[in-house]
């Protein structure tokens, strides 16, 4: 996929991002907003920290690669390096597969509040600006460092596209968990 494919599909999925945290999040009580489907689920609130956690670290990054990439000289293909290809495949949203994630960005048992979704809403604005800004840049350019490993680096195409996939993951999961919130509460006979 050329980057005249690829970056305004990303802007639209991160647009749509942004849209659901308003339409399905932001009036909701914070009783449903920190209900947990089971003990070791994350509740709505910790699904949305867990993606400030990893946007307070990407998108400096990606923003930092923007600043100093040059100008491809035409459209060019996106590519992907065997790291980029492992982290998309585990942020795939429709792998049902669970991951283990670090401790530090295990947002589990926080006091959360409903400021996490305007911090989420300034993390999409960013997002959207440097996708609009991605068309002039080298998105095949390696020099966005892997959270878990600053020492690997993935190309800026591809942490573009993890941003994007992991929130949709996620998101997914805060949807299930405020469909289980709002379940009426039945009475076993």
């Amino acid at each position: 996929m050329d980057t005249a494919t690829f970056l305004p599909q990303l802007h639209q999925q991160a647009q749509i991002q942004k849209d659901i945290i308003c339409s399905e999040f932001m009036e909701l009580p914070l009783a449903t907003l920190n209900f947990k489907p089971h003990a070791t689920g994350w509740s709505i609130l910790e699904c949305v920290e867990h993606l400030n956690r990893y946007s307070r670290f990407y998108l400096p990054h990606c923003e930092r690669t923007l600043a100093s990439t040059s100008t491809p000289p035409t459209l060019q293909p996106v590519r992907y390096s065997w790291l980029g290809k492992k982290s998309l495949d585990l942020v795939n949203p429709s792998s049902t597969k669970k991951h283990k994630t670090l401790k530090h960005m295990n947002p589990h048992n926080s006091q959360l509040t409903p400021n996490v979704l305007d911090e989420f809403q300034q993390h999409q604005e960013t997002l959207l600006r440097l996708l609009n800004t991605a068309t002039t840049a080298d998105l095949n350019k390696k020099s966005v460092p892997v959270e878990f490993l600053k020492l690997l680096k993935m190309r800026l195409g591809e942490a573009l596209e993890f941003l994007v996939l992991h929130q949709q993951r996620h998101l997914q999961q805060a949807l299930r968990a405020k469909e289980q919130a709002l379940q009426p509460i039945g009475l076993v006979i």
